[in-house]
């Protein structure tokens, strides 16, 4: 029987959406911060933003798309799985999930890099993503704003 997730209201563009938590773990790896804490992500570009006591240079920035881009050629698999409250909360954090989710968790896992709970469109392959473009970058009051975007995926949606 196929689980039921709780209602979306996004349609994310899975190449976009996967480099979103690619760069998510690439932030916590870099920075020791925690995954965004809001994002916007759309087909033509998207935007993470992330708590960070200082502005990093344009070098630490650049280092980020290298390290993206990476993990993105590493071909790795991308797995869903489903796991109850308990087992998920032991692996990823539950703090951001709606008050009425169900006991079922979708985790999803990009290779041994990154795992955490979503419900959203992802591509079954990094290979598939394409290549990830930082646009623009600004830091204010803590907060660091990414801009970015994919360029060149492989992928085919409908």
């Amino acid at each position: 029987m196929e689980p039921q997730l709780n209602e979306h209201n996004k349609t994310e563009y899975p190449p976009m959406h996967t480099a979103e938590h690619i760069l998510n773990q690439t932030m916590i790896g870099m920075f020791g911060c925690s995954r965004a804490i809001n994002a916007h992500i759309e087909r033509k570009k998207s935007k993470c933003d992330y708590l960070l006591p200082a502005a990093p240079d344009v070098d630490t920035l650049a280092e980020v798309e290298r390290r993206v881009n990476e993990i993105i050629d590493r071909h790795l698999p991308v797995h869903i799985d489903f796991l109850s409250r308990e087992e998920a909360g032991d692996i990823v954090d539950l703090s951001k999930l709606p008050v009425h989710a169900t006991d079922r968790i979708r985790i999803v896992r990009v290779g041994n890099y990154d795992v955490c709970a979503c419900i959203g469109k992802h591509v079954a392959n990094t290979s598939e993503i394409g290549r990830f473009k930082l646009l623009s970058h600004d830091y204010n009051e803590g907060k660091l704003r990414i801009r970015f975007t994919v360029v060149g995926s492989a992928a085919v949606y409908t």
